[in-house]
């Protein structure tokens, strides 16, 4: 994560602090900007995020979409005593960057009971769509 303080919300800040963002957050060099249940905002830098060719590796989007969402998912989960599991994720891929940082935005579809579905849009420092993601989580009882 970043020395500078991300926008977090109040129960995104207590569940940050609880869990942290993971250890393959960390290995890939996510630096996470904002946090709530409703919009998340995280960067990744393209170097050591390639595959063979140059080209950012499809699933080190999927990787930071799927953190993103998840996390999200798990900070409205907390406000009603549940835990998110990733049931789905689908990508579609329509560009990729070879240089600078990846730039991921997430946001909310639906925040229900049982199910959350997040969006997330991944772009270049151009502001290009490099790739569209849509997770869905299933919340259950904390066991």
């Amino acid at each position: 994560m970043t020395e500078s303080s991300p926008k977090l919300s109040p129960e995104a800040a207590a569940l940050l602090e609880l869990r942290g963002m993971g250890a393959l957050a960390d290995k890939m060099g996510f630096e996470l900007l904002e946090l709530s249940a409703e919009r998340s905002v995280a960067t990744m830098p393209v170097l050591g995020n390639t595959q063979p060719l140059g080209y950012v590796h499809g699933g080190a989007y999927v990787v930071l979409a799927e953190s993103l969402g998840s996390f999200s998912a798990n900070v409205w989960a907390h406000t009603l005593g549940k835990v998110a599991v990733g049931i789905e994720v689908n990508a579609s891929h329509s560009r990729s960057a070879t240089e600078g940082t990846v730039t991921a935005t997430c946001k909310a579809v639906q925040l229900g009971r049982s199910l959350t579905i997040h969006e997330i849009v991944c772009v270049d420092d151009q502001e290009r769509r490099l790739s569209t993601i849509r997770i869905t989580n299933f919340l259950k009882d904390k066991s």
